[in-house]
C-alpha cells in the first residue's frame, strides 16, 4: 500500500494486477487501483479535479486530466473519506503511476492541490 498526506488530504493507494482483463501474448497488463481518498482538514472539500502521469517502460509516458473522479466529484466533510476503484493498461509489465487531484476549499473557496504518491504497477510473474 501506498501513503501519502499533502495539504491536510490523505491519499491511500493499493493495486491489483488482472488477469482476466490482461493478455500476456499480446502485451497486454491491466492494473486495478483502489484510492481512499481522508479529509484531515477542519473543513469540507469537494475534489474537482485530477491529473495523472502515467509511466509504461516500453511507451512514451501518458498524461491524464479530468474533472473528478469515476464520475463523482465528492465532497468531504473533516474526518470523512471517499473510496474508488479504477484502472490502467499497460503494454509492459512494469509501470507506474503518480499525480494529483485539486480540491475546493469549502470553507473560503480556495483551490489546493494534494499529491498522489507514486505507485508501482508490477505482474507479479515479473518479479520471479
Amino acid at each position: 500500500m501506498y501513503n501519502e498526506i499533502s495539504a491536510g488530504v490523505g491519499i491511500q493507494v493499493e493495486t491489483t494486477f488482472r488477469p482476466d482483463l490482461s493478455d500476456l501474448v499480446e502485451g497486454t497488463y491491466f492494473f486495478n487501483y483502489r484510492i481512499t481518498i481522508v479529509n484531515t482538514n477542519d473543513f469540507s472539500i469537494q475534489l474537482l479535479h485530477r491529473e495523472w502521469h502515467i509511466f509504461d517502460s516500453l511507451r512514451l509516458h501518458e498524461y491524464v486530466s479530468g474533472a473528478g473522479v469515476v464520475g463523482e466529484q465528492p465532497i468531504l466533510h473533516s474526518g470523512q473519506q471517499f473510496s474508488y476503484v479504477s484502472g490502467c493498461q499497460l503494454f509492459s509489465e512494469i509501470g507506474k503511476m503518480e499525480g494529483y487531484y485539486t480540491f475546493l476549499n469549502m470553507q473560503n473557496g480556495t483551490l489546493f492541490k494534494s499529491k498522489i504518491p507514486r505507485f508501482d504497477l508490477v505482474y507479479h510473474g515479473k518479479m520471479n
